[in-house]
């Protein structure tokens, strides 16, 4: 008789780890054990990027697994596991096996040579000494690599890689110290001076050391059309708003140390936090915090260009003390309010999301771009727009209701497909927003000319800018056509969708906004008009750039 296995495997990338290898490798233990016993896997749940550290319910295949166990037709008799190391960390194994005891699904480990025996005692010892290996194998690592490129910042000020701050390119620094790695082509970046936003770095730190502050740096720099380090580098930065210089663009710019010329290190650490204080086998989860500078590596000697001197970086940090108002704290609140509409309202002004602001015992969003980023000529933007969740709430339910009930699915199907777009269309859309922006570098060049530049260096920049917006062009004409979603495809996503709407009329305001969130809903608030446009984007049709939008009704003044 064939025994049906679940296969569960996980494989971290932060230490360059190869996922497809790591699996195969996995996979190959996992049917050493069982094929001997007439086994055979027929659904695999494999999570890549996903530190060990993270609990089985925040990681999304075991997750996933762990929803199969409860379903009593699952495809499955057994689970097994190819590298308990990988699977369980800490105490993860005595919280999670108990649920597949509890559905009498049986766990095999390659450790035990077949199904864990939960009455017996030493397959419970063998396990849990794995999981105390697991966290010993991590603890190890991070020890002996956080000393490494603190030695290699200090001594050395080894380039440790990353982005290059705003001001500086990668230069080649020759072949990597390690015979190994340089036998594989591996080579060290130093960083240079841009010739270009380096003389911005230096303009800001000069008016900053003049009396001015944040904003009004931010805005002359809009004024003069110098692009903001979003849009200098827009295909790492598409989450940011690109349009304008942002107050904390040129505050970031002002504290970070690198721009002495001297490599810094540590200024972030990770930190294990509790999932819930209040039910410590939730686990914990890694958290990115600010240490303070006293705890910052700086190299013993100048290793790159320098933008600014040692003693204007210092006089910069000592007007920023002054101006501080109070002691600033990176703790986070103790409590967290519970928005519904957390990450997908947007403001129709300027497109970016709407902060959740807690006011008289209620929930409000409000977005106060003008407050963080410069003022644009084709922008009009009130100091402040504000929106009462309450308000809206029962209406976006309402609708949702309506529009993915049973009543009106076939309605909802025609809709979409009349608006599916095909795949390449966000191609298309990348490419076309992307030549502006090489006019306007363009015209920063020619900026620089007039204002006594080097002829013979500024005419490279303006032929780099003119090629890269030729390959653009050539891209455009390359981009192949591809067929936009079936009715089929669309019929099972919105037979899903209809399943997370049913969940939202008796969920609380915390569970909303995950479910809203899985659902792919995206609102757009337009004050001027008074109406909230909602939008469906759920991910599976993210991937295809289907989606479903509608006009709400008007809202009460």
């Amino acid at each position: 008789m064939t025994i049906k296995f679940g296969f569960y495997g996980r494989v971290s990338t932060e230490d360059n780890q190869d996922p497809q290898a790591s699996r195969a490798w996995q996979l190959h233990r996992a049917r050493a054990l069982i094929e001997s016993r007439g086994g055979e896997i027929v659904a695999e749940f494999f999570d890549i990027d996903k530190s060990r550290s993270i609990p089985w319910q925040l990681r999304p295949h075991a997750a996933a697994l762990i929803e199969e166990l409860k379903d009593p037709l699952r495809g499955f008799d057994a689970v097994v596991i190819g590298e308990p190391q990988r699977a369980f960390y800490g105490n993860q194994y005595s919280l999670t096996f108990p649920l597949f005891e509890h559905f009498g699904v049986p766990l095999w480990v390659p450790e035990v040579g077949g199904p864990i025996d939960p009455a017996n005692e030493a397959h419970d010892m063998i396990m849990g000494v794995f999981g105390g290996l697991s966290k010993g194998e991590r603890n190890r690592i991070k020890i002996r690599v956080r000393a490494a490129m603190a030695a290699i910042t200090a001594t050395e000020g080894r380039f440790l890689g990353g982005r290059p701050p705003y001001g500086y390119l990668l230069q080649d620094a020759g072949p990597h110290p390690n015979p190994g790695k340089a036998a594989d082509g591996r080579r060290l970046r130093r960083l240079v001076a841009d010739p270009v936003t380096s003389r911005v770095v230096r303009w800001i730190y000069s008016e900053f050391l003049k009396g001015r502050g944040y904003l009004d740096l931010a805005e002359d720099l809009t004024r003069q059309g110098i692009l903001s380090p979003s849009a200098s580098d827009p295909g790492r930065n598409k989450h940011r708003d690109q349009r304008a210089w942002s107050r904390y663009a040129v505050r970031v710019i002002l504290t970070n140390p690198r721009y002495t010329g001297h490599q810094v290190w540590n200024k972030q650490r990770k930190d294990e936090v509790l999932l819930d204080v209040e039910n410590v086998a939730l686990g914990t989860t890694t958290k990115q915090r600010w240490n303070t500078k006293d705890q910052w590596i700086w190299s013993e000697h100048p290793v790159h260009d320098a933008i600014v001197s040692v003693e204007e970086y210092q006089r910069v940090q000592e007007i920023l003390a002054t101006r501080a108002r109070g002691q600033y704290s990176q703790r986070p609140r103790p409590t967290r309010r519970p928005y519904a509409l957390r990450g997908v309202l947007f403001c129709g002004y300027c497109e970016r999301r709407m902060q959740g602001n807690w006011n008289n015992q209620q929930a409000y969003y409000r977005c106060r771009f003008p407050n963080q980023y410069a003022i644009l000529n084709d922008l009009h933007h009130p100091k402040a727009v504000y929106l009462r969740e309450a308000k809206i709430l029962d209406e976006v339910d309402g609708w949702l209701a309506t529009a993915f009930g049973p009543d009106a699915r076939e309605r909802t199907i025609a809709a979409m497909t009349e608006q599916a777009i095909a795949p390449n269309e966000t191609v298309l859309l990348d490419l076309r927003q992307q030549l502006p922006k090489c006019d306007r570098k363009r015209s920063q060049h020619r900026s620089t000319l007039d204002a006594g530049g080097d002829p013979i260096e500024i005419f490279s920049w303006i032929n780099e800018t003119k090629n890269e917006r030729a390959r653009l062009e050539e891209e455009l004409k390359t981009v192949p056509a591809v067929q936009p979603t079936s009715v089929a495809e669309i019929r099972s996503m919105i037979e899903e969708i209809g399943d997370l709407v049913r969940l939202i009329g008796e969920a609380d305001s915390g569970d909303k906004a995950e479910l809203y969130m899985r659902l792919g809903l995206k609102l757009t608030y337009y004050p001027e008009k008074q109406y909230l446009e909602a939008r469906i984007e759920p991910e599976p049709l993210r991937r295809r750039s289907v989606c479903f939008r509608a006009k709400l009704h008007k809202l009460n003044a």
